[in-house]
């Protein structure tokens, strides 16, 4: 019962952020660029409509559903970490995903600011 009342409560989130942008994370397997977001966006509102905490392990990407979790693995240092994608962007071109302060961390990325990664969807 919860479950499907989590499923109505992502699909009605979704409705409302309707785009044709979305696109179905089954078997989504990108590397690109990441980033992080910390301090200065703490407490704002996502687009998702909660507030970003950059404690928590989120990412923002600019087509996943909101909700969809994805392992992101450095591939310098091979670190991971699983995240919920909660927010759009990044807004910087030539960039795949920002994380939270708390998933760079865990990355290994806090102090390049950014890194090569592989982001992979997770099915649950």
């Amino acid at each position: 019962m919860k479950r499907l009342l989590g499923a109505c409560a992502l699909l009605s989130l979704l409705a409302g952020c309707a785009s044709t942008d979305v696109i179905d994370p089954h078997g989504y397997d990108q590397t690109g660029v990441a980033s992080y977001y910390g301090a200065k966006h703490h407490g704002k509102r996502t687009a998702s409509g909660e507030a970003f905490n950059q404690h928590s392990l989120t990412a923002a990407h600019r087509q996943l559903p909101f909700g969809t979790r994805v392992k992101i693995t450095n591939l310098k240092n091979d670190e991971s970490v699983v995240v919920r994608i909660n927010d759009r962007g990044p807004h910087t071109r030539g960039r795949l995903i920002d994380v939270s302060r708390a998933a760079a961390e865990q990355l290994g990325m806090l102090r390049s600011g950014t890194a090569r990664v592989r982001v992979q969807a997770l099915d649950d």
